[in-house]
């Protein structure tokens, strides 16, 4: 009798276990310390654009941030059912204050500024830098610094991108326009020979926003721009256990494979160093 029994009292144990709820533990999927444990609350731009998030649409997975979030979910032992996403705007993201979620992913680069209001994670990319220019340019066929100051440059103001054509490049006498778009405006206009983003928004703009225009060479690597990397609320104490999730997919070389899916240009494209 007393083995029945015991038998019995395991069954209900186990039966209890089934229906408790998880047993909160940090650096699990359970942390107590996530916005909502159990999930991993995840914010994007609305709208998201490619070849960061394709279609608009991260819970695909497609894309190269959207299939970064999964690879790092599923790293920290998170189902992919246990991603949710949240529309937040850029500039609500690098807003100082609490977040309705425990992290935001949109290109968002370190800078000494944001870092006071916000924390970061460890850098995922580092883009290096991509000329624009239509294909009949004096820039199409630069293979120098010295040739790419022939041309007339247009940047927009207050941005990475004009640090860099300034002091990088050494050109002093760029237009200089409100916003990118209206960069845009001007080289199809005839108003500008050339302009310069990140090889990814490079990419998206070639292909959607000025397909005349085309990728004429690539630069070197912004040497003030720290990369991109997952921005938290301040203090967040989640950092360390992302960070090392983060570690695992870089090592892994699953970074490095997303980077060849998606932010991988032209391979015949010249390279200008100096």
């Amino acid at each position: 009798m007393a083995q029945k029994h015991n038998v019995i009292v395991a069954g209900l144990l186990a039966a209890i276990a089934l229906v408790m709820p998880a047993v909160a533990q940090e650096n699990t999927p359970n942390d107590p310390r996530l916005f909502t444990p159990g999930k991993l609350t995840v914010s994007t731009s609305e709208p998201s654009y490619p070849p960061w998030v394709l279609d608009n649409n991260p819970e695909a997975g497609e894309g190269f941030e959207a299939a970064l979030v999964y690879a790092l979910a599923e790293q920290l032992g998170f189902k992919r059912d246990d991603v949710v996403w949240v529309d937040v705007t850029f500039d609500g993201a690098i807003a100082p204050g609490p977040k309705n979620y425990d992290f935001s992913i949109q290109q968002i680069s370190v800078t000494p500024d944001r870092a006071k209001v916000a924390t970061f994670s460890d850098v995922y990319y580092q883009s290096d830098k991509a000329v624009i220019a239509l294909p009949d340019s004096t820039v199409a066929g630069a293979k120098s610094f010295a040739d790419l100051k022939q041309a007339r440059w247009g940047v927009a103001v207050g941005t990475t991108d004009f640090d860099y054509v300034t002091n990088v490049l050494g050109i002093d006498n760029a237009a200089v326009y409100d916003d990118q778009a209206g960069v845009f405006q001007a080289l199809q206009g005839g108003q500008i020979d050339a302009t310069i983003a990140a090889l990814p928004t490079a990419l998206y703009a070639t292909a959607v926003q000025v397909p005349e225009a085309k990728i004429t060479a690539l630069l070197p690597k912004d040497p003030k721009d720290e990369g991109l990397a997952l921005l938290f609320a301040s203090g967040n104490p989640i950092v360390p256990w992302i960070n090392e999730g983060l570690a695992a997919i870089r090592d892994s070389g699953k970074i490095d494979e997303l980077v060849q899916k998606y932010l991988v240009a032209d391979p015949n494209i010249p390279v200008i160093s100096e």
